[in-house]
């Protein structure tokens, strides 16, 4: 089987985790996995592209000019044809919409629900069209109970969706080396860090207010984020303001998160909301003992006292409680990352991703037969042509 993928990207984030370790998993079989990334002319973003070509995956950028581009649905038609694609996976409402009026009588196509954030209006209406035409998807997966409800509450046939958990490639992970402490000048320190897009889902700054509560009773301790995005500079300032500068590193977008994790004594993810985030599975693959808000699917990972420590969201006073506790408990943290990495090992491989997502693929090119034989026996009727 001949999977495309196509997405607009912004950066390495979940979504664009998925596809590599998808696209990896489907390429060490008999299938075959191809991106096409969206060289978008306002906001240009190929990071994805250039870390599948590094890797040895084959990757095509589409360029786009503006919000609708006539022009992209000819390329992705041809980029079909060019890769002899069996199934176009489209992730994120952008490729949703161009896949849909690209291909919709012709190859079969499914669609991952990553996650809607519906912040302001332009974002709730890209997010009415993307469920809309989600309805005439041959599949659509979503990446948890809450966006399946989403997608049943907006027409998307419940026989089309399925939740399929995400799932990494765990070898990364296994013989990183912590050089990020020493890149800071903080060998001797315990770091706790956060791994996100700076944005206000992610809960950066409760984290950093948690943050400032901790260094009152535990000045030593050190904290990082690593990510970039449209809050940058009101986390700066807000460093500033809770006088935390001299603890805590920005470290913006990184290369090498497996070193990043190792680098990590405590992972936090302080979200106000989550589908189930690839950064957490990452850390727990590096055996990092996690401290999470209870949102979204996060309950499935981390299981409180045993995988991790769930903690409410938008409460920093609670949050602070559980970074120290484990500060003072290292003996904890060790036991809290060999569970969270077994649970990834026997639950959320992207071996275990991979199959599911297969069975996704065969049911829509089977639907999509099923849709093609019906419209061409309504043709037949239309013309008195019964053959």
């Amino acid at each position: 089987m001949k999977v495309l993928h196509i997405i607009s990207s912004g950066g390495m984030y979940g979504a664009e985790a998925v596809i590599l370790n998808l696209s990896r998993a489907l390429n060490e079989g008999p299938h075959r996995s191809v991106i096409g990334v969206f060289h978008n002319a306002s906001n240009p973003n190929v990071q994805l592209h250039e870390c599948a070509v590094k890797e040895g995956i084959e990757s095509h950028l589409i360029p786009c000019c503006g919000q609708m581009d006539r022009a992209v649905f000819g390329r992705i038609r041809q980029l079909v044809t060019l890769t002899g694609a069996n199934v176009v996976h489209a992730h994120g409402y952008k490729a949703d919409l161009y896949v849909y009026f690209a291909l919709h009588t012709s190859t079969p196509f499914v669609s991952t629900c990553h996650n809607w954030l519906d912040d302001d209006w332009k974002a709730r209406i890209y997010g009415v069209a993307d469920r809309f035409v989600l309805r005439s998807y041959n599949g659509v997966v979503a990446v948890s109970e809450e966006v399946r409800q989403r997608l049943r509450n907006s027409g998307v046939e419940t026989s089309k969706i399925s939740i399929i958990r995400n799932g990494i490639d765990l070898r990364p992970f296994d013989y990183a080396s912590g050089t990020v402490k020493d890149e800071l000048g903080w060998s001797t320190s315990a770091m706790v860090g956060l791994v996100g897009r700076l944005s206000v889902e992610k809960g950066v700054d409760i984290f950093l207010t948690a943050a400032a509560l901790v260094l009152k009773e535990i000045p030593e301790a050190k904290f990082a984020v690593a990510g970039d995005g449209p809050d940058s500079a009101a986390l700066e300032a807000l460093i500033d303001k809770l006088g935390i500068r001299a603890s805590v590193r920005m470290l913006g977008r990184r290369t090498d998160m497996p070193s990043v994790y190792a680098s990590l004594d405590i992972m936090v993810s302080a979200s106000r909301r989550e589908g189930l985030p690839i950064a957490i599975l990452e850390g727990m693959a590096s055996r990092r003992p996690l401290i999470a808000t209870s949102v979204g699917e996060v309950p499935t990972l981390i299981r409180n006292g045993d995988t991790g420590i769930l903690v409410p969201a938008e409460n920093p006073e609670l949050l602070a409680c559980a970074i120290s506790e484990l500060l003072r408990n290292p003996q904890r943290r060790v036991q809290l990352g060999e569970a969270a990495r077994k649970l990834v090992e026997d639950e959320f491989s992207a071996a275990r991703m991979c199959a599911d997502y297969l069975g996704t693929y065969e049911n829509a090119i089977a639907s999509a037969a099923l849709n093609k034989q019906g419209r061409d026996k309504h043709l037949r009727a239309d013309t008195g042509n019964p053959s």
